[in-house]
């Protein structure tokens, strides 16, 4: 089993480097920088004239290493993070962006994380319900229910929840994590209430699309299974309905559905970051937002390159829990 995991981890480290590549050239592309905010900034605020704004510009590509080939950029920002774990400084907040990402991001997976469990709980359960009454008006009802889910932007969603919330039921705090008394408070049992209570339309419209795509997972599998021999078999032995789906069936469906946990935790923080963009609250994805609004890059190549290893450890998260229901995976 250790050497299984060291394989996957080092399979992962090059798979890592070409996706900080991807991060970082591609922020790259729309034309113009950061120094072009400055100039139109010193224009339009300080009223300075165009040769001393292009002169302050200039100056600051200098100073910041933004005339250097995009190469030697990138390796510099790649090295300050392995070496030091350094992303760089934001430009717009003058501040390491390290803290910017820390301050945002634990909100953002712990949001994630909820609405990944209820999804996988609920979806599966579903699933299961439905596989076993195919054909059936709750199995088709289900069906519909799921491809609403799964067809239907979560942005969409979360428009008519912000719509519902604000003009029908005349809420005011849609784009606050807690209340006001909570906001500076210690963790504690009442202030995890308090954060329920404030994010659960967020995580309703996560949660609906994500269960969504683990119910039609779980029930093509549990389809698939209920024909296989051995299932047949254990039926002729004459083992009850129940033993025969949670002794046979279940188990064997699983399989496949842990495989897609890999995928879907980062289908989650993405949708998080969806919902979160139309609600304003304060996570990764407003974040994200801002700076390539203000062509803040480098905040937003380490947003896209954190956010894309969590697929790396997605999937290897769901390597390891598989290998260790089935042993066959570890011998592959």
């Amino acid at each position: 089993m250790f050497g299984f995991i060291i394989k996957r981890l080092l399979a992962a480290i090059p798979l890592l480097l070409i996706l900080s590549m991807i991060s970082f050239f591609l922020i790259q592309i729309p034309p113009g920088d950061y120094a072009d905010r400055v100039k139109s900034q010193a224009i339009t605020m300080s009223g300075m004239g165009e040769q001393d704004a292009q002169q302050m510009a200039d100056k600051y590509r200098e100073e910041h290493g933004m005339n250097d080939p995009l190469p030697v950029q990138y390796v510099r920002w790649v090295g300050n993070i392995v070496t030091k774990g350094d992303f760089g400084d934001s430009y717009t907040y003058n501040k390491p962006i390290s803290q910017l990402i820390m301050d945002r991001l634990p909100m953002t997976l712990l949001i994630a994380l909820m609405c990944h469990f209820g999804s996988t709980v609920i979806g599966t359960l579903l699933g299961i319900f439905v596989a076993t009454r195919q054909y059936s008006i709750a199995d088709t009802l289900v069906t519909i229910f799921a491809f609403i889910g799964m067809t239907t932007p979560r942005f969409v969603l979360a428009l008519i929840m912000l719509y519902l919330l604000v003009f029908h039921f005349g809420s005011t705090n849609v784009a606050a994590l807690f209340s006001p008394e909570y906001t500076m408070a210690p963790w504690s049992l009442a202030k995890f209430g308090n954060l329920l209570v404030h994010i659960w339309p967020v995580l309703l419209v996560a949660i609906f699309g994500g269960m969504a795509q683990n119910l039609r997972v779980m029930r093509s599998n549990m389809l698939d299974v209920m024909q296989a021999q051995y299932v047949e078999t254990a039926r002729a032995k004459g083992l009850s309905p129940m033993r025969v789906l949670f002794r046979h069936i279940v188990p064997n469906a699983l399989h496949p559905m842990i495989m897609f946990q890999g995928v879907a935790l980062p289908y989650m923080i993405a949708g998080e970051l969806e919902i979160a963009i139309v609600f304003a609250l304060p996570t990764v994805g407003p974040l994200i937002v801002q700076a390539m609004q203000d062509q803040d890059v480098f905040v937003v190549a380490s947003c896209m390159l954190i956010l894309a290893t969590t697929l790396v450890i997605g999937n290897l998260i769901a390597d390891i829990t598989l290998a260790l229901l089935d042993p066959r995976v570890r011998l592959s």
